[in-house]
């Protein structure tokens, strides 16, 4: 059994990035993981104000919702992140929990496999690079750690259009994988 984390990024009610985490995280579950999802709709996540005295203590001097979230991945076997697609890029709540957790970086962590799961309203093949090449440079940070899969669904703009869309299943084959 891994311990397998789903951070939805979307903060947009009817969100088809969160379905398509909801789906992964069902998908693990089937397969006998231990699951957690966590949404950052209502979350307070403050931006990084580049002290680095993260580096020398370990933990963030900016008190919020980030420190339990970062404690979830670190003990995680499984990564998984949903977001959806501004402007090619994944969002800005997403980008900036990676910048804040950058108390991780000289911690031990468990994570080894990374996966990714995005929406956009455009639909082209090119669209969610950008993201990945993003959450690339995370994961370069963790040298153990791999991004092992990611779902991209396009044309889906409004909330809950993915609805009866086969990337849904996709994804909770994804995460059966997992």
């Amino acid at each position: 059994m891994k311990k397998v984390i789903v951070i939805s990024t979307s903060l947009r009610p009817g969100s088809n990035s969160h379905a398509l985490a909801e789906q992964f995280a069902k998908g693990a579950e089937a397969a006998g993981h231990q699951v957690e999802l966590i949404s950052l709709r209502g979350k307070e996540i403050k931006f990084c104000i580049g002290c680095l005295s993260c580096q020398k203590t370990g933990a963030c001097v900016i008190k919020d919702d980030v420190p339990a979230i970062m404690e979830s991945v670190l003990n995680a076997d499984v990564v998984c992140w949903a977001t959806p697609i501004y402007y090619y890029e994944m969002s800005g709540q997403m980008k900036t929990l990676i910048d804040r957790m950058n108390a991780m970086y000289p911690k031990d962590y468990k994570f080894r496999d990374i996966y990714l799961l995005t929406t956009a309203a455009e639909n082209e093949e090119f669209v969610p690079k950008r993201a990945e090449t993003g959450l690339g440079g995370w994961i370069a940070c963790f040298g153990k750690s791999e991004l092992k899969g990611n779902i991209f669904c396009g044309g889906v703009g409004a909330p809950k259009e993915i609805e009866d869309n086969a990337k849904l299943q996709e994804a909770y084959e994804l995460g059966k994988q997992v």
